[in-house]
């Protein structure tokens, strides 16, 4: 869908220009260079990360309608790890020639890296913004799991609204850090938004399910005060509240516009890539960026800095789609195929056809 790949990348873009444009400066591990003219428009930058969640509710959903559990992880895996690995690597590298003090890594932290999930071994990520990923790959692990047992098509609405309760419940009751990561409470509704515009494209709207997509822009709205609270916190400055409530209208309205006219579009090999590179350069661009920015800026000043590694990280995160990525990506589903399609034999009878299908 090509008005995806476009969104996409006007997403990753967004938190690009956040990191560059505005925590840079005021961050102890940014590049310390000021641009005052754009800083209070990068500022909503950070928010690429929920239009990246909504997205993904929508993609993966279509990648598991029809689909076995098995070649569904099979297909996330491929996906996801090839550009991971390269990418964090490459950040790796650069960071240990570049010797920052502000960016010290070990052989400890790329080894505790290399499993996606470093905290889990003590160490800390080769990326700050390799968090998102985590969520994203525990939002995949629950879809195999719905898929493992046939729920996923079957139940999927009952599915979406037990979500959407256990994250109101923690979020606004409990506050269990555990089950705030284990079932994303605070990042749920967008996925959950993903996953019913995903179904109502696919299938029609209803009043049920409009009423769930409501629900969750609310909840995702609400949302929004935790993360601008921490960035008081953190930065002294965040976002307020009226901007908050219209960047959420924004995204969700962008989100919508581009499946409700993804037949407008007319997919193509740029805009394939262009929606491509947007996860390499989401792995690659913060630390390489910020140190790249500070060595370059003293010398040709801040904005040709920022326009220099802009470039840089496009052309890089280009290459790592099109010579590593991809090949890889297809070399895996190719080779392993098989072994899935054989453990997709091994799974739980189907429910009970009483419940009806969605």
């Amino acid at each position: 869908m090509a008005t995806l790949d476009l969104l996409r990348l006007v997403a990753a873009l967004a938190v690009v220009c956040f990191h560059y444009l505005f925590r840079g400066e005021i961050a102890a591990d940014g590049h310390g260079q000021a641009f005052a003219a754009a800083s209070s428009v990068a500022i909503y930058g950070y928010l690429g990360v929920n239009l990246f969640f909504i997205i993904s509710g929508f993609v993966i959903a279509w990648s598991a309608e029809g689909r076995d559990f098995a070649r569904f992880a099979l297909a996330r895996f491929a996906r996801l790890y090839p550009g991971f690995l390269t990418c964090m690597a490459i950040t790796f590298v650069v960071l240990l020639i570049a010797a920052n003090p502000a960016f010290g890594v070990s052989w400890a932290q790329f080894a505790a890296n290399l499993i996606m999930f470093a905290p889990a071994l003590g160490q800390p990520f080769m990326d700050g913004v390799y968090w998102s990923i985590i969520l994203e790959v525990i939002f995949y692990g629950w879809v195999a799991t719905a898929l493992f047992f046939g729920v996923f098509g079957r139940w999927k609405t009952g599915l979406l609204l037990s979500w959407l309760v256990v994250c109101a419940l923690n979020e606004y009751g409990l506050d269990n850090g555990a089950l705030r990561l284990v079932f994303v409470t605070e990042y749920g509704p967008l996925f959950v938004s993903g996953v019913l515009l995903h179904h109502m494209h696919a299938h029609g709207r209803s009043l049920e399910h409009l009423a769930m997509l409501a629900a969750s822009f609310a909840m995702s709205t609400a949302a929004m005060t935790g993360v601008r609270d921490w960035m008081l916190l953190h930065y002294g400055e965040a976002v307020g509240l009226p901007g908050l409530v219209a960047a959420n209208l924004a995204i969700y309205a962008l989100a919508i516009g581009a499946v409700a006219t993804a037949d407008r579009v007319a997919p193509g090999k740029t805009i394939l890539m262009l929606g491509g590179l947007t996860y390499p350069l989401y792995l690659l661009h913060q630390n390489i960026g910020y140190v790249a920015i500070a060595a370059i800026a003293p010398v040709a000043g801040a904005w040709s800095a920022f326009a220099v590694v802009l470039v840089a990280m496009l052309l890089a995160s280009w290459a790592v789609w099109r010579f590593i990525e991809t090949p890889a990506r297809r070399a895996i589903i190719r080779a392993a195929g098989p072994y899935a399609d054989r453990a997709a034999q091994f799974r739980p009878a189907r429910p009970a056809s009483a419940v009806p299908a969605e």
